[in-house]
């Protein structure tokens, strides 16, 4: 049986370990620094098993050691955004917390493929990469995929259509610099561009880099997590199942889009060695330009970090 561990039990890390159970194709351990707050979202998840028909193993832990022979560990944990603050404040507590998580990752599962989670999630997605020097394709964040889905939705409601029927594509940096790319997304196979007009896109294209600060707004007091968890077992399934299935992830550049050192959103092939290729779309001048701003962002905080 394949086995996943999910780092941190707020409610990013628990839901998705909801969503990984019911796709029934993997036990799910989840781990947490809080005593009780892991064993108990566990059990409640474990005894939903007879109602949902899923026959998988869940189990919640304070000890590190239980992530032993993890094919792949998502990493959740870290303090949540609030009303008015930006991805990039929450860098100095959760590169902190990113430390001590690869620390035990290397130490209990050195051959694991690793997906971050955590904001500001492309510094956290090249800090673990750095923290724990595994091979590049074994290290990659959730970001693009999320926002894509974002996208995808808004665009759905406009043309007040089914959400199948929209693809929607989302590259750069997970932040307000983001590259949404109405060229390359399609109703039934439509250019948006035939569909609706420059004025539409654009309210769509703001919309959707604010996406995450409009459910802050309206929480109060926590962030987006049905969506998230629902891209990250998206993710986990394409590897698992070695489906070769593509999406943006945050992944780490080494010359693809003329940017080296850093991990940003691109399309790329998710199979069980983790990310199996990185896929560039030949982008307008603009696209690049705007691709450009956002890793430049991106390096403003890398820049800031010691590992």
């Amino acid at each position: 049986m394949n086995k996943v561990a999910v780092i941190g039990s707020g409610n990013v890390g628990a839901t998705t370990v909801q969503r990984l159970a019911e796709l029934n194709i993997a036990d799910v351990v989840m781990v947490d620094i809080v005593e009780g707050l892991p064993q108990g979202k566990a059990l409640d998840i474990l005894q939903a098993a007879p109602l949902m028909g899923y026959d998988v193993d869940v189990t919640g832990t304070n000890d590190y050691a239980d992530i032993a022979d993890s094919d792949i560990v998502v990493v959740t944990a870290g303090i949540a955004r609030k009303p008015g603050m930006d991805r990039s404040d929450l860098l100095a507590t959760n590169i902190k917390i990113t430390q001590q998580v690869c620390e035990n990752i290397q130490k209990y599962a050195p051959e694991s493929i690793i997906m971050t989670v955590t904001n500001p999630l492309d510094i956290i997605t090249y800090a673990a990469l750095r923290c724990t020097q595994f091979d590049r394709n074994r290290v990659f964040g959730m970001s693009g995929l999320l926002d894509s889905s974002r996208f995808t939705s808004f665009i759905a409601k406009e043309m007040n259509c089914s959400v199948r029927d929209v693809n929607a594509m989302v590259l750069g940096g997970h932040g307000d610099s983001m590259v949404p790319l109405p060229e390359y997304s399609t109703v039934s196979g439509i250019p948006l561009s035939k569909l609706m007009d420059e004025m539409t896109i654009n309210r769509i294209v703001d919309r959707t880099v604010n996406a995450g600060a409009e459910i802050v707004a309206h929480l109060k007091n926590g962030s987006a997590f049905y969506a998230p968890s629902a891209a990250i077992s998206i993710m986990v399934e394409a590897i698992l199942n070695d489906t070769k299935k593509i999406v943006p992830a945050s992944a780490f550049l080494n010359g693809e889009y003329g940017q080296h050192d850093i991990c940003l959103g691109v399309p790329v092939k998710l199979g069980r060695s983790g990310v199996e290729q990185i896929i560039e779309l030949e982008l307008t001048e603009r696209e690049a330009c705007a691709l450009r701003r956002s890793a430049e962002a991106v390096k403003e905080g890398i820049a800031t970090i010691r590992i």
